[in-house]
């Protein structure tokens, strides 16, 4: 089988089939296109055959003429019948002849379907030998004259014509399909061996730029082609782009497994020491306490969630009760003590309350209020419209508005940022943490006049205990 192996036939290329195609299409049109020179010629043959025909009708008519045989031998006419008006027939015949039914075809008036089929078969040399044509006679008037004539004479000529138009039909066909593969090839088979070397090249180096010309066919000018070369360009760059971003993802979330050990043993040390200030008789302090041991305890759930989605686990959501508006509050007493300079207007009724996790949405209200403050807002406001349906939370702020850069990447790791520095991390993630809800973090709307954000979580969803989608949750 070894030796087999080795004469495995090969992929035909692209290349080779458009060449083969064009040859043997053009070749089938010329073959086609012969036909009727062929049957041109065959009328001819036909034309030369009447005037012999009526040559030897002439001679026999005469009373001294005793030749008839030899006569006809010469005209190549095996036998002659002249047909009066009146119905009166004259003929004559070789000597040994044997008339067989013959179709009688009269030039001019024959299907052309037909006398192609003839043509074929005569030159296949599956024709009769003999044909009978019908002419109208130049010795009678009105009358005609049936002709059986012997076709060889016919058959050589057709051949003859046949095989010269076949040598001419193939050097014609080579020639216009080296042409036309040419043509082709430049226009539409190169371009394609590009594309699919530049997906291959992309599949197995996806990091690594072009290197098979797919920016040369991008730069044509514009056809089908050139624009799937942008396309694919286009997004291969958008892929590059999104694989170095989660590959950002992955090394910051190495880096962050390797710290969170160390993290968590100085957050402890931190809730230790906060204990301790509770002890304190102090008003100011056990104030900045009751602040402060909430948000230690936050940042080391923090840390084991992080942890957690660094080993690729799914988080979970722990649902309770959580009354919007103390939350509310508790993210504004932690962004906006007094003497901060930015108001926070909590529009939420007093006896709303979901079933959600506490931890989750205090992050998601703390980003998008932090947002709003770097952004330049000097008022947010909270809101909420409780329906039927589902519960709508909306953050409204007096801020610039986001640019366009931001709003055309805004829920992107790394890349909707609309601060200089920023990662683009937190509205990511805190649409990650409304997924996991169930519901939907969207941007309203945009503009010098402020921004609005609005969080859309669905009534069976909240009543759920265990969600059906969970994101991360890096605060």
């Amino acid at each position: 089988m070894s030796w087999l192996a080795r004469f495995k036939p090969q992929p035909v290329s692209l290349s080779s089939k458009l060449l083969w195609c064009t040859v043997l299409s053009i070749l089938i049109i010329e073959i086609l296109a012969t036909i009727p020179v062929l049957g041109q010629q065959r009328l001819y043959w036909m034309q030369e055959l009447k005037g012999r025909a009526d040559i030897a009708a002439l001679a026999l008519q005469s009373p001294h003429t005793e030749e008839a045989n030899n006569l006809l031998l010469l005209a190549g006419v095996q036998r002659l019948t002249l047909i009066s008006t009146r119905g009166r027939t004259a003929t004559w015949q070789v000597s040994g002849y044997k008339a067989t039914n013959l179709h009688l075809v009269t030039p001019g008036n024959e299907p052309i379907g037909r006398g192609y089929i003839t043509i074929c078969r005569r030159i296949a040399g599956l024709a009769p030998s003999e044909e009978a044509v019908l002419f109208p006679s130049a010795i009678i008037p009105g009358g005609v004259m049936i002709v059986d004539a012997d076709a060889s004479s016919l058959t050589t000529r057709l051949r003859f014509y046949a095989q010269q138009a076949f040598s001419m039909i193939i050097i014609v066909s080579l020639l216009s399909g080296l042409l036309v593969y040419a043509v082709l090839n430049w226009l539409l088979v190169r371009p394609m061996e590009i594309l699919t070397a530049s997906i291959i090249h992309f599949r197995e180096a996806p990091e690594e730029a072009d290197i098979c010309g797919l920016n040369l066919l991008a730069n044509r000018p514009k056809d089908d082609i050139s624009s799937a070369a942008r396309e694919l360009k286009l997004m291969q760059e958008e892929l590059r782009a999104a694989l170095w971003r989660n590959a950002r993802l992955a090394a910051v979330g190495t880096a962050v497994a390797k710290i969170a050990h160390d993290l968590r043993n100085i957050l402890s040390s931190a809730l230790l020491v906060a204990d301790r200030l509770q002890d304190v008789e102090d008003p100011v302090v056990k104030r900045a306490t009751r602040m402060l041991i909430p948000s230690v305890e936050r940042a080391a759930q923090l840390v084991s969630s992080t942890v957690e989605f660094a080993r690729e686990g799914r988080m979970s959501v722990n649902r309770s009760p959580v009354r919007i508006r103390a939350l509310i509050d508790e993210v504004a007493e932690m962004l906006a003590p007094d003497g901060a300079g930015l108001t926070i207007e909590n529009l939420v009724p007093e006896d709303l309350e979901l079933p959600l996790d506490r931890s989750h949405l205090h992050r998601v209200f703390a980003n998008l209020i932090r947002n709003a403050a770097e952004a330049g807002a000097t008022l947010v406001s909270l809101a909420a419209e409780p329906r039927a349906e589902h519960t709508r939370l909306t953050v409204t702020d007096n801020g610039p508005g986001l640019p366009e850069r931001a709003k055309a990447n805004l829920f992107k790791p790394f890349a909707g940022s609309a601060r200089s520095g920023g990662t683009g991390l937190g509205l990511t993630i805190a649409r990650d943490l409304i997924r996991a809800h169930g519901g939907e973090l969207m941007l309203e709307r945009t503009g010098p006049g402020g921004t609005i954000f609005s969080m859309v979580l669905a009534a069976h969803e909240l009543q759920e205990i265990t969600p059906a989608f969970t994101a991360p949750s890096l605060g």
